[in-house]
């Protein structure tokens, strides 16, 4: 006990004497292993395992890329053993071992591990059927041109270097990343308690979202993936289904399954199940060796024979028994097999040095800030190296200006320096610009040469003013991103690898909903609705219609017009804004149904209501898209016309379509084809007709430009018509049911922006006008008018009197007293059903029958 207790004492006296010595701190072991603990993850999460969201390497890749481009292995310069470059890269910058680098570097070099391969590697670097690849000694390599994107710019301080681990040398903590890599090459990595899962994309697709944000920094994930369809994955394959592609890009946690592509070909004596690739980071030689292995156990039956018959692309070929069913086998193999696969996404990356759980848009917003901060640091070096050149050169024109002056001086100087200090005193010059002097050759003292420096210094300049308005436009600065990212497309763009196809249960609206021909009725409160155009039955000229909605209170039709069940509608509003919505997601309804709120369809503003549409059969056609323009008109006699592509990018709030001024509306957006006239007409009864290239095509926020003058205060524009050719007949109706047709070379094609000429002939009788419609000559044209009280007639263009533009026209319709037309649609005549009564016998408002021959024709003139 003395012994312990003596043992003890001077245990005790020892630690306290250390402790006093600052040699040992006592800490309990919890607390010690907790902080090791911690700090061993960190290192692990940021120094190896996740990726940059901005330049989407860890740090091994940037290290490799860096290396390589310290040696000068660019795309056009001889391949380096890949010994040398793993040297390199450990020597310097990456005290690891060399497995490490040099497994880094052949994945990176191997089209089927990379969608966008960063190394040009010659040699054995492996193969898509688990081969190793060659020592290190015996392969070459050197980086791709893409890999040259990453690193431009590097030079221009437009990214922070750190310290190397050994503080000898610098290396770039992230790279400038011309090339979005992280959406377009993925990325893989296991850290300590988190891992990251990231599928590869395809380039074209990922700048068109980029581009799509830049322009509106609002865009959801549902409207960027209308650029983004999913991953694209460097051995193509089959997406089964878009639901895990919809939630790893809204949430950054996702599951797709990948399928082979596959064929069957031969006749039913003797057929054969074709593999032209596998889903990616799956083995096809253990593929092979599992058909095999699952054919031997009796697993899997009806096949004859397996092999390999893969040159550059992968051709696996299985010859089916006589009685196989060729599908059967091929759904066997997908069951039982790696040739159908699932890859997790988990889209984990160090932001700001932290991991975060991002979705798509999060990925984009991060790189569109991190090529931002590149722009600006370029600039700001580009700016300071223009500046010293400048100042240079602004000596040298000095210099020359006092030419014999400055050649005395510097004869007579004994020494360098007294011929500096000279230069300096006697013409305000700084120590650089003397010291240029003093290095001017005499060769540059010619006329020629001296012209040659003055227009250096004229075009630098010109670059300084350039870039300083870079510098204070954050505008231009979006719009040079833009333009590089579009460069790159340009460049390395090339097409989808991966299909991706429905999964079973997972059937869009437009495969279970026929493409009928729709009636959308829009009442003035904004209620909306579609009707099937066989409801509605052609009636005589003259008659009174029949009843088409409801009507509540005041409430009447303001909009009606057809269009296909599946065709896009490009809702604009008064205030200016567009919104997307298909036409099968309009509420249904019969003709007495007043339909459903917009409010409740589109986020519209409670004050803002919709004046025009335009239907699409969808933005997937690039050349339509490209080709085509939205073309807009005011109240207050503005046109403005604006590429159809910059309306491709929906999103739920809506988007700017043009820049409405104080005490005007919009009142009409119409398709042109890049080859349209627009006709404008006002209340007053005049029309201006003008080709489309008297208008430039505009940004969607811009204003506009005059379209037409108006008479005076109380004229107003009532419409716009887009002339396709000479043959069509334009209809004018008046306020108070007075319409006709006149053909369209009546008006004559004049500059946008003047009065126009007499469209109708205004008349208390006839009211003033208030539509005005084309006809192109078809058979199967009608027309739809409908009142203010609800009253819809339908008649065909034939029945319509083709008069001159000065004339009042003929009655259309029969009004009663107080009503009035409320709008007038084009539509096509469609075939009447068997089973459709014939409406002879139209009812009339007072539940009378009414006889359509009882208005008989009157041509006023």
């Amino acid at each position: 006990m003395q012994r312990e207790a003596r043992s003890g004492l001077k245990s005790s006296a020892f630690a306290d004497c250390m402790t006093e010595n600052d040699k040992i701190i006592t800490r309990l072991i919890e607390e010690e292993m907790k902080t090791a603990y911690i700090d061993y993850s960190m290192s692990v999460i940021v120094s190896r395992a996740l990726p940059d969201v901005r330049d989407g390497l860890k740090p091994v890749h940037r290290r490799v890329l860096y290396g390589m481009s310290e040696l000068g292995l660019a795309s056009n310069r001889p391949y380096k053993k890949s010994a040398r470059i793993v040297g390199e890269v450990l020597g310097k910058f990456h005290p690891h071992g060399d497995s490490a680098v040099y497994d880094t570097m052949v994945r990176m070099a191997q089209d089927w591990s990379l969608r966008y391969p960063l190394v040009d590697g010659q040699g054995n670097f492996g193969s898509q059927d688990g081969d190793n690849p060659a020592a290190m000694r015996y392969t070459e390599a050197r980086l791709r041109r893409v890999a040259e994107e990453m690193l431009e710019d590097l030079e221009k301080d437009t990214v922070d270097f750190r310290n190397n681990f050994d503080d000898s040398l610098t290396e770039p903590s992230v790279l400038p990343a011309k090339i979005p890599n992280l959406l377009v090459n993925g990325a893989s990595g296991i850290a300590v308690g988190m891992a990251t899962n990231m599928p590869p994309h395809n380039l074209g697709e990922v700048v068109e979202a980029i581009v799509a944000y830049i322009d509106d920094r609002s865009i959801e994930v549902d409207g960027l993936m209308q650029h983004i369809k999913g991953p694209d994955f460097p051995t193509g394959g089959i997406i089964q289904g878009v639901e895990g592609i919809q939630q790893a890009f809204a949430t950054g946690r996702g599951r797709v399954v990948i399928r082979a592509r596959a064929e069957i070909i031969g006749d039913q004596h003797s057929e054969q199940i074709i593999i032209h690739d596998v889903p990616y980071q799956v083995n096809k030689a253990t593929t092979i060796e599992k058909i095999g292995q699952l054919v031997d156990e009796k697993k899997l039956e009806g096949i004859e024979d397996v092999r390999d018959e893969s040159t550059k692309d992968v051709r696996i070929v299985i010859d089916l028994k006589r009685d196989a069913n060729a599908k059967v086998v091929l759904n066997k193999l997908y069951q039982l097999t790696p040739l159908q696969t699932s890859f997790s996404i988990n889209n984990v990356a160090l932001v700001n040095g932290r991991p975060h759980t991002l979705n798509l848009k999060d990925m984009i917003r991060h790189y569109v800030d991190h090529r931002h901060e590149v722009v600006v640091r370029r600039t700001r070096y580009e700016l300071a190296e223009a500046r010293k050149r400048a100042h240079i050169l602004e000596g040298l024109l000095i210099a020359l200006d006092h030419l014999d002056e400055v050649i005395n001086l510097i004869r007579n100087s004994r020494t360098a320096d007294e011929a500096r200090d000279g230069l300096m005193t006697r013409f305000g010059l700084s120590e650089i610009q003397a010291k240029a002097i003093l290095d001017l050759r005499l060769q540059r003292l010619t006329g020629l040469e001296r012209e040659n420096i003055q227009n250096q210094y004229r075009e630098i300049m010109a670059r300084i003013e350039y870039l300083e308005s870079i510098l204070n436009d954050e505008v231009l600065r979006m719009s040079i991103i833009k333009q590089e990212l579009l460069e790159v497309r340009d460049k390395y763009g090339d097409p989808r690898r991966t299909e991706i196809t429905y999964a079973e249960g997972e059937i869009r609206m437009e495969d279970i909903i026929a493409n009928e021909d729709m009636v959308i009725t829009i009442t003035n409160q904004g209620y909306i609705k579609r009707t099937k155009a066989s409801e509605y039955q052609a009636q005589g000229r003259g008659g009174t219609g029949a009843r088409g909605v409801g009507r509540k209170d005041t409430d009447f039709v303001e909009h009606l017009f057809t269009a296909h069940a599946h065709n896009v509608l490009l809702f604009f509003t008064e205030h200016g804004r567009c919104y997307w919505l298909r036409v099968y997601e309009v509420p249904e309804g019969d003709r007495t149904h007043r339909g459903r709120a917009i409010q409740n369809l589109i986020q519209i503003e409670r004050e803002d209501s919709v004046k025009a549409f335009v239907t699409l059969e969808g933005f997937d056609d690039e050349d339509f898209v490209s080709k085509h323009s939205i073309i807009m008109a005011t109240r207050r006699g503005l046109v403005k016309k604006t590429p159809l592509e910059d309306y491709s990018r929906p999103r739920a709030s809506g988007i700017i379509a043009i820049n409405i001024n104080t005490g005007d509306e919009l009142i009409e957006a119409r398709l042109t084809n890049g080859d349209s006239e627009i006709v404008l007409a006002a209340s007053s009864g005049y029309a201006v007709r003008f080709h489309e290239d008297k208008v430039r095509d505009m940004g969607r926020t811009a204003t506009g430009v005059r379209g037409i003058t108006l008479q005076d205060e109380q004229d107003a524009v009532i419409g716009m018509v887009v002339v396709a050719h000479e043959n069509q007949n334009l209809l004018v109706v008046s306020e108070k049911g007075y319409g006709k047709q006149s053909p369209i070379s009546e008006y004559r094609l004049t500059n946008r922006g003047g009065k126009g000429v007499k469209t109708i002939n205004i008349s208390p009788k006839t009211g003033k006008l208030v539509a005005i419609k084309q006809f192109e000559g078809k058979e199967d044209e009608g027309l739809m008018i409908a009142t203010r009280w609800g009253m819809t007639i339908r008649m065909r263009a034939a029945d319509i009197s083709l008069l001159g533009r000065n004339t009042q026209g003929v009655r259309l319709i029969k009004l009663r007293e107080g009503d009035g037309i409320a709008s007038v649609a084009y539509i096509m005549e469609q075939e009447a059903d068997e089973n459709t009564a014939d409406l002879t016998d139209i009812v009339a408002p007072n539940g009378q029958a009414h006889d359509p021959a009882e208005n008989a024709d009157e041509t006023f003139m």
